[in-house]
């Protein structure tokens, strides 16, 4: 399976920096970010479009282009931080998504991650959420296949596998499926590996966190399961992609983190990197268990 970066990873280097948080003592551009992504040899990148100067400008996007193709580079035009369509109320963004369809395709990128509500609006009903964003994404699926870009939504600590299988299945459209984020459904108590279970067929791209409980957080606090290296917390990453490889997912593994548990010192390009290295080792025992079944069922 192949291994990838979110560009999110770094946003306190793109200038996003929360309250809790310090801003570094340097910072990055998006060529910044693939350089450092060649030199860790990852298979693909997701491009945060928050993070990407001049996106109406054609001819800075073929340059990004360029760079992807030079690196060989799988690639996730990412769209919607941080609370993409609001549940279905913010017709402005919507239209902005489908902006975006264009942007994404000058980076030949095939897939774009999209965000349909988020952690602000998980106490509003979410049925009523559902409804609207599956109104939206019936037209929104159109769109997108003239531009045969398909659509992948993030569980966006907003809705439990169960209900975004309902809103893919109400959409019924292979324009759009799902961007799995491996922590998101635990941070709203759902396991991610039973949603895996029942969403692998329809992952389309990955964030792959792992998570600990962050003791100087309080536990409403969204970030009260923070991110660490993969194969540091308690997501069963391995178990996860083992369903992923099942199920035939063509995309990467693109790990994530967005509030870098204490321990590690705000030093997130360290744990990028060894997260790396945890994804490369996952993938290889994936493909020698599946290697290993086919052997057996062969017998």
């Amino acid at each position: 399976m192949k291994v990838g970066i979110d560009s999110y990873c770094y946003h306190r280097f793109f200038g996003e920096v929360y309250a809790q948080q310090q801003t570094p003592s340097k910072s990055m551009t998006l060529e910044d970010f693939l350089d450092r992504a060649h030199e860790l040899q990852v298979d693909g990148v997701s491009l945060e479009s928050c993070f990407i100067p001049k996106k109406d400008d054609p001819g800075y996007l073929q340059s990004v282009r360029d760079r992807l193709d030079e690196y060989g580079f799988d690639r996730v035009y990412a769209w919607g931080h941080p609370d993409g369509l609001e549940g279905g109320n913010n017709k402005a963004e919507y239209d902005e998504m489908i902006r975006s369809l264009k942007h994404a395709q000058q980076i030949g990128a095939g897939v774009m991650r999209v965000v349909g509500s988020s952690f602000t609006f998980r106490f509003e009903d979410h049925q009523s959420q559902i409804t609207r964003l599956v109104t939206m994404f019936k037209e929104a699926v159109k769109l997108a296949a003239d531009c045969d870009i398909k659509l992948a939504i993030e569980n966006h600590i907003d809705f439990t596998g169960d209900e975004i299988l309902q809103l893919l299945e109400e959409v019924d459209s292979p324009y759009l499926g799902l961007n799995f984020d491996t922590g998101n459904f635990a941070r709203l108590l759902d396991d991610p590996v039973k949603a895996m279970e029942k969403l692998a067929p329809y992952t389309l791209a990955t964030h792959i966190k792992d998570l600990k409980i962050n003791p100087e957080a309080a536990v409403d606090d969204w970030y009260f399961f923070s991110t660490t290296p993969v194969g540091d917390g308690f997501i069963d990453n391995f178990a996860l992609a083992q369903l992923l490889k099942k199920a035939n997912y063509q995309g990467f593994l693109a790990m994530e983190f967005d509030f870098l548990h204490p321990e590690y010192n705000a030093d997130e390009d360290a744990a990028v990197a060894r997260s790396v290295e945890v994804l490369r080792q996952i993938s290889d025992q994936v493909e020698k268990t599946q290697d290993a079944t086919e052997l057996s069922v062969g017998k």
